[in-house]
């Protein structure tokens, strides 16, 4: 059986595996990234990225079709370059805010929250640090961040860590939603049930692969429900111990192409020219 008889469904996270922390894609990713949907693998993207925030990242890797899940799961689009916008959204999961928010309410002195508005931006609490966030960003008052259901609430302080939120979480006792806690001090708050897991399941399915045909790579705390969905599932070797333990197997980190290592065995292996 050849790799083009047996597709893999390739979920991939962005920032930290994909990409580098400081927003490179490295040649040797690049190549690899395209080599294997060349060899007819399905390469999904699967972040926590908006919509607005992933495109750029699929238009520089050459992915024009199949599907892409944002919003840690939350919304899941199929990519059509025929369309105007060049995606179209397949599913999108929303909740209310409120509560979250009334627990987050006065839980760390310079904490900002922004709410996701699907398709445009933010809205946020105050000013967040520049570069963090893509599209549309409008403050408005607290009460106005859970005007109507949303796909993602975030929770960012520029001056706590992440150990400090991972504790916060566990303090306040968030409930009735799924969340995780970033690279740095990042609570990203989605409905419950939701995960990069539960849209990519919904991916496969669609596609028709088979469960041991499944292959994730991810660095990332919002990645763990991915990684123990995969049949493979590989941490990067940037990734706190927590993400490693959960994975198969643990690759070099992003700033030593460990993404390029993983993939290299789901391209065929050329015949060298008759002499």
């Amino acid at each position: 059986m050849t790799y083009l008889d047996s597709p893999h469904l390739v979920a991939l996270d962005i920032d930290g595996t994909t990409i580098t922390h400081g927003g490179e894609l490295r040649p040797a990713v690049l190549a690899a990234v395209r080599a294997v949907a060349d060899a007819g693998h399905h390469v999904t993207i699967a972040t926590g990225r908006t919509i607005a925030g992933t495109l750029p990242i699929l238009a520089a890797l050459g992915l024009r079709t199949g599907y892409a899940v944002c919003s840690n799961g939350a919304v899941t689009i199929r990519l059509d370059p025929s369309g105007a916008q060049g995606y179209e959204l397949v599913d999108v999961v929303t909740f209310d805010p409120r509560p979250a928010l009334d627990l987050l309410h006065g839980q760390w002195p310079d904490a900002v929250v922004a709410v996701e508005v699907l398709g445009r931006g933010f809205r946020l609490s105050a000013p967040f640090p520049d570069g963090e966030l893509e599209g549309e960003l409008t403050i408005v008052p607290w009460e106005d961040l859970a005007s109507e259901p949303v796909t993602r609430l975030t929770f960012r302080s520029p001056t706590a860590s992440s150990e400090d939120f991972d504790r916060l979480a566990h303090r306040i006792g968030l409930h009735g939603v799924n969340y995780a806690v970033g690279f740095s001090a990042w609570l990203d708050i989605n409905p419950e049930g939701v995960s990069k897991a539960s849209a990519l399941e919904m991916v496969r399915r669609t596609l028709h692969v088979e469960p041991a045909q499944t292959l994730a790579v991810g660095d990332q705390r919002n990645d763990l429900e991915m990684l123990a969905w995969a049949a493979r599932g590989v941490a990067m070797g940037n990734a706190p111990d927590e993400v490693k333990a959960v994975a198969d197997e643990v690759t070099a980190t992003v700033d030593e192409d460990g993404l390029a290592q993983v993939l290299a065995p789901l391209v065929p292996i050329q015949p060298l020219p008759s002499q």
